[in-house]
């Protein structure tokens, strides 16, 4: 029983995306949606190639049998496709700091690759550009709420953005210090570290829930 739910864990990172799919299928979603519908199928692409090359490793050439890769690919795309969402909602909060953050990101990412770290690194993924990606997110989904504070203006639940946001939030918060430090714990805790991931793939359940809510109400829009 315990192998079987660590199957279902471990491939999570592929079904869990088909959740909010399912809801695209039977319902077209508003234009302020669209980054976020186009992440959730660009990331049902990635992730699949992610974890068919974990499946496999062993019986392809060595010089393809590493995913990390993919997981720094995902990263960039779903920080931009997230960051686009958030200035599409064109809350009148850090209107300019959210425009100029893409950007930051972008000098971040080249500075990095090009000096400090391989994208294409073979033994591991980049905590760096992993963690630098979740604590932007973080702030853009703070930032959300906090626009809500100070307009007071009420949080309301049945609507599309917020179910979305939310569970970004969520998951961004919970991988943090996952992100950080992941690669440290594969040199020292090996073990730790993989049974840690696990953590990371029941967040990444509870984020495409919250995605599939998020379009289920958009019918309210």
């Amino acid at each position: 029983m315990l192998k079987v739910f660590q199957i279902v864990i471990d491939w999570s990172e592929v079904w869990a995306l088909l959740i909010p799919i399912s809801l695209l299928l039977l319902k077209k979603q508003p234009a302020v949606l669209k980054p976020v519908v186009f992440y959730v199928w660009i990331a049902l692409i990635i992730d699949v190639v992610i974890d068919i090359t974990w499946k496999i490793r062993t019986i392809l050439p060595a010089k393809y049998n590493s995913n990390n890769y993919l997981y720094n690919l995902h990263s960039v795309i779903r920080f931009f496709l997230f960051s686009t969402f958030f200035i599409r909602l064109k809350q009148p909060f850090l209107t300019t700091l959210k425009k100029i953050i893409p950007f930051f990101f972008v000098v971040f990412v080249v500075v990095n690759f090009c000096f400090y770290e391989n994208f294409f690194d073979y033994w591991k993924l980049s905590s760096r550009l992993l963690s630098v990606e979740a604590i932007l997110l973080l702030f853009y989904t703070l930032q959300y709420y906090l626009f809500k504070i100070n307009d007071h203006v009420d949080v309301n639940i049945f609507n599309s953005d917020f179910w979305i946001v939310t569970g970004l939030g969520i998951y961004v918060t919970i991988n943090f210090f996952i992100f950080l430090l992941y690669n440290e714990l594969t040199i020292r805790l090996q073990h730790f570290a993989v049974t840690l991931w696990n953590a990371h793939n029941i967040s990444y359940i509870v984020f495409n829930l919250f995605i599939a809510k998020g379009f289920y109400e958009s019918r309210e829009q």
